[in-house]
């Protein structure tokens, strides 16, 4: 049997062609074959993609990183706009949330934890605690807390690495595991929790 998973996608700009395109890094694909997923791809397109994700028999939404968010200088309103809706309609509807580095940030936004531009976490390796090393991309994030959410991970400086609604089925990660080699075996099994069961 097939589990589908709702997965959003980055805008990428062609300026030779005049394009927008809806994007998606193939090992995404690769990871999420490995945690027994398959992903829907959502158009940055607010109502096609809640109309996509409402029709089609996803167990959750997987949402990915790349462009910041326009409130961070981004220039991608449209996928904001289509995240936040699909957020909305995914807790609507109490299914699962899982947000990668970007994704994450998404989630803050939409609970109102304000994002800062942070220093030394694009392309390097970091400790978090409670005791990992993660890979990092990203130039915004949360420092000290996560408002509503509840702190799973943090790096040294403060930022916050991973998150999770005490409430609802709703988690967040700032490093990206589809970009490990080989895959780690926590990241997989914190996937097929949240898609496929209980992650808490």
């Amino acid at each position: 049997m097939t589990t589908l998973v709702a997965v959003s996608q980055r805008v990428a700009v062609d300026g030779r062609h005049g394009e927008r395109i809806d994007a998606l890094d193939q090992r995404w694909t690769v990871f999420l074959s490995r945690c027994g997923l398959v992903p829907l791809l959502l158009p940055n397109d607010p109502a096609a993609a809640v109309a996509l994700m409402t029709a089609a028999p996803v167990r959750g939404l997987l949402l990915t990183g790349g462009n910041s968010l326009t409130v961070c200088g981004g220039d991608a309103p449209e996928r904001d706009r289509t995240e936040l809706d699909v957020l909305a309609a995914a807790r609507a509807r109490g299914l699962p949330v899982l947000g990668v580095c970007r994704g994450l940030q998404v989630l803050l936004h939409a609970f109102g934890v304000p994002l800062r531009r942070v220093e030394g976490h694009a392309g390097t390796w970091h400790h978090v605690t409670p005791s990992r090393s993660v890979n990092s991309f990203h130039e915004f994030a949360a420092v000290g807390d996560a408002g509503p959410l509840t702190v799973l991970a943090r790096s040294d400086d403060g930022v916050v690495e991973a998150a999770r609604h005490p409430d609802e089925p709703i988690d967040g990660m700032m490093w990206h595991p589809e970009r490990c080699e080989p895959f780690v075996d926590e990241d997989v099994r914190a996937f097929r929790g949240r898609f496929l069961g209980s992650a808490r």
